[in-house]
This record gives C-alpha cells, structure tokens and sequence, in this order.
C-alpha cells in the first residue's frame, strides 16, 4: 500500500463554536453559519470541547468454551465537555440553571428565577463546529441536554467559566444522536478510496 501520510490531514482547532436551537431543529447545512433559530453559545476556553464515547459491554459465558460465546453491547453513549467564558449569556446561563431561556429575559436590566428543586428535562439541538483554516468539523445532536455541571467560582483574577458536559441522545424519527461532518479543506484523499475494478 502507498505511504498515505499527508501532514495536511493534522487538525488544529484554530476556533470552537457552539450553538443550540429547540430540540430536533434540523442540521445547518454543511458547513453555513447556523441561522435562526440557531443561538451561539459565545466564547469558549482554548481547550474547546471534549467529545467523549462511552461504551459499554458484557461477555456472554458458556459451558464448552473458554472464551465468550457472544458480546453484548449495553451502553454506548456520547457526550461532549464544553467551558463557557460567558457566564452572564442568558442561553448558557439557562443551560447551567437548567431553567427555560425565558427565564432570563431582563425586567428594567435584572432577571430573577428560582434554581429547580427537582431537575427539569429541559433538551435541545445542538451544533459544535472546529475549524483548521479551510479544514472544519461538526457535530449536530438533535436531541441533548446537560448532564452534568461544574462548580460556578466568581473570582478576582479570570472571568467566571461555567463547565458543562451536554449528552446526546436519538433523534424524530430515530435519527442518530450524533452526525458528523467533515470538509478536507482542499486536502486530496483520493488515495484512500481507491476505484474498484
């Protein structure tokens, strides 16, 4: 097989962006900026996000064999850790809160809201986009909501950073709970998809 190494095939994410819209909101077309009802989440950290896959599975045994007769995938689940730098944005504030956006409309420049008791089921759609120059990547999530929170630290000597990590789950219609998308950039890849005979 030919050396297909291609250092123009490295990712470095020169930006990170995060956008939200009501859940099961189509994807944005590849690779336009998302329209409305598409909302950017603002800044981020250098570090971007964190996209993690989780799974999990069980060995089935059985007399006769020494090894597993059969596997068993039980979990699979996919997530994705994100630093905010806007911690007054209403929609990221409303994500951490975990209280409806509305909630965060100003009366005369103050909004006030009660923190739930009992956690609201509160999902969205989501698009996280990377790029490299010409080179970009997405992730689109019809159907996501924040599982978990990191602490909230007001501080004299950086902005306050509100950590959250979104988990995704399926779609309408089933649709997948994560899709991808990739633009090369102009990168020639042609030679890992040879033409077949």
């Amino acid at each position: 097989m030919a050396d297909t190494r291609n250092a123009d095939l490295t990712f470095g994410a020169s930006d990170y962006l995060v956008y939200a819209a009501p859940i099961n909101t189509i994807m944005p077309t590849a690779f336009a900026d998302p329209a409305t009802p598409w909302v950017n989440l603002g800044w981020v950290t250098t570090e971007g996000g964190l996209f993690t896959i989780e799974e999990e599975s069980q060995d089935v045994e059985a007399a006769g064999s020494l090894e597993p007769i059969r596997t068993l995938m039980t979990k699979s689940r996919k997530s994705t850790q994100v630093t905010f730098l806007e911690g007054l944005n209403p929609f990221v504030r409303s994500l951490y809160d975990n209280v409806p956006v509305t909630s965060l409309e100003p009366t005369t420049d103050v909004a006030e809201y009660d923190l739930p008791d009992k956690p609201n089921d509160l999902r969205y759609a989501f698009v996280f986009d990377t790029m490299d120059g010409d080179k970009r990547i997405r992730l689109y999530m019809p159907n996501g909501k924040v599982t978990e929170r990191g602490d909230e630290q007001p501080q004299t000597s950086d902005v306050m950073a509100v950590q959250m990590t979104f988990t995704f789950f399926k779609g309408a219609s089933n649709a997948a709970a994560v899709k991808r998308a990739i633009k090369y950039g102009g990168v020639d890849v042609t030679a890992f998809f040879p033409e077949t005979p």
